[in-house]
C-alpha cells in the first residue's frame, strides 16, 4: 500500500488515500473524506511504481 496525496475535485480540499500496489489497473469510486462528494479514480502502476493517477467529479 502507498499513500497518495491529491486535491478533490469538488472542496479543492487535500485528501489521501492508500492505494494498492499490487494492481497494476484500478478504476473505481470513492468518497471524498470531506465532503463526501463521489469521485471517479483511475490508478496505473508500472513494476510497482504509480504511472498514472487521475481524478474526476462524477456528475450527479
Amino acid at each position: 500500500m502507498e499513500e497518495h496525496f491529491f486535491q478533490c475535485p469538488y472542496c479543492w480540499e487535500e485528501i489521501s488515500m492508500l492505494l494498492d500496489t499490487s494492481v497494476s489497473h484500478q478504476t473505481y469510486v470513492e468518497d471524498c473524506e470531506v465532503c463526501c462528494n463521489p469521485m471517479e479514480l483511475s490508478v496505473s502502476y508500472d513494476n510497482a511504481v504509480l504511472s498514472q493517477f487521475s481524478v474526476a467529479s462524477i456528475e450527479q
